[in-house]
Formats: structure tokens, sequence, C-alpha cells
């Protein structure tokens, strides 16, 4: 009966974790949206993005509001994106994307994870040449005819679209993240959640598993600093 109330109890403090980074990451999505493109979501695509995965995680809706009121005020510290690169043990190259207010912490923090698991933080461009940036749209099937969906997608660029079950899923190149976003608008798709993926060019292959878990911890350390929103990476 104890050990049963511990585990439900520790479960229950790993969702809260877990919702509260969600919401602590969408609230700095939100931020940088409003001030790259203002507050208004009509007019701001990377803003109604950023407003539907709000939804998508559940946030509140004036938990949004206040973000944005905030985000509009000439008093708050901005927060800017970083880009972070270098290499996991055993050659496998990693992108680490931040979106901080305090550069010189992020990058401190990052250079220690990578020094204490065998990591190597290297220079801008160092390898983030070998990932492709792409759009991301995840929305529901329905009755929606994918084969001629697909056909009237291409010309707003889009790459693939894939379903598994009744989750559809649309990619593009990240620079027609914009004319995807208003055709699917326009066919009056509800896009669920809206994102981008940074797709390695080739993958690093060979590795033991104990030389794979070597590379999963460091990336989970990453992942658990509240200034990282993405970390990529080509292991196979």
């Amino acid at each position: 009966m104890g050990r049963a109330f511990e585990y439900r109890k520790e479960r229950k403090m790993k969702r809260w974790g877990a919702m509260a980074k969600a919401f602590t990451r969408i609230g700095r999505e939100i931020a940088i949206s409003v001030r790259e493109g203002g507050p208004n979501p009509d007019t701001n695509a990377r803003l109604r993005a950023a407003i539907n995965n709000s939804k998508a995680a559940n946030m509140p809706k004036d938990r949004v509001d206040a973000a944005i009121k905030r985000a509009s005020s000439k008093d708050e510290k901005g927060y800017e994106e970083v880009v972070y690169e270098g290499y996991a043990p055993h050659g496998v190259a990693i992108v680490i994307d931040t979106q901080t207010d305090n550069p010189t912490r992020t990058v401190a923090n990052v250079r220690s994870y990578f020094n204490k698991l065998n990591g190597s933080l290297g220079t801008q461009g160092a390898v983030e040449y070998m990932f492709k940036k792409v759009a991301v749209f995840k929305f529901n099937k329905g009755a929606i005819d994918l084969e001629e969906l697909e056909f009237e997608l291409i010309d707003a660029g889009l790459l693939e679209l894939q379903a598994e079950d009744d989750l559809v899923v649309a990619t593009a190149d990240f620079v027609d993240f914009g004319k995807l976003a208003k055709k699917l608008e326009e066919k009056g798709i509800e896009v669920i959640e809206t994102g981008y993926d940074k797709i390695p060019d080739f993958y690093k292959e060979g590795l033991t598993d104990e030389q794979a878990e070597e590379v999963i911890k460091l990336i989970e350390k990453f992942e658990e600093d509240d200034d990282v929103s993405q970390v990529f990476h080509n292991m196979k």
C-alpha cells in the first residue's frame, strides 16, 4: 500500500514537472514570437503556432494571455534564440537550440554538460550544416482525402505527408513555414501542434548499446535544462 502510494505520487510529480517545463518553453516561444511579429496572432503566424501548441499542452488561456501581455511590455526582458553545436561521445553530432534571457549562464551550462559527459562544445557552424531544418504541422485526419490534400499542398512547399492512425504530419522546408501554415488555414484544417525538426543528412552508425547509452545520457542532460528548447543529433 505504501509503495503503491509513493509510486503514484512520484508519477504525478513527474507529470507536473513535465507540464511546468512545457509551459515555460511555450511562454518563451510566445515572448520571442511577439517580439518578432507583434501581439496579434491574426498577423503573426509564429504566435498562432505557439498558441496552438499551448492548447495541445493544456496550458490555461489566462497564462497564454498573460505571456502575450508581458512580451508586449517595453519593460520585459527579452529572450533570444541561441544555437550551440558540438559532438557527443563517439563522434555523434549534436545541435542544441536554446531560448534564453542570459546567454552567459546558458553557454556555461551547455559547456559543463559536454565536459562532464565526454562531449565537446564546437564553434558556430561546426555541425549544424549537417542538418536540414523542416517545419512540422500535426493535425487530425478526420474525413480528409490525403491524396488530394497532398496534391494541393505541394505548391505551398510540402515535402512529405504521413499518417499514423488519425494523426497526420506534414513537413516543409522551414523557409516555407508561413506558406504551408496559410494553406492549411485556408483549407480549414485545424493544426493541433506546430514546430520544427532538424534532420541529419547522414547518421552515425555502429555504436554499441553502451556507447549509445552514453550519448543518450548527454542528450537527457541537455533536455533537463530550462533554457534548452530542443536537441537534435545524428545517432542512428
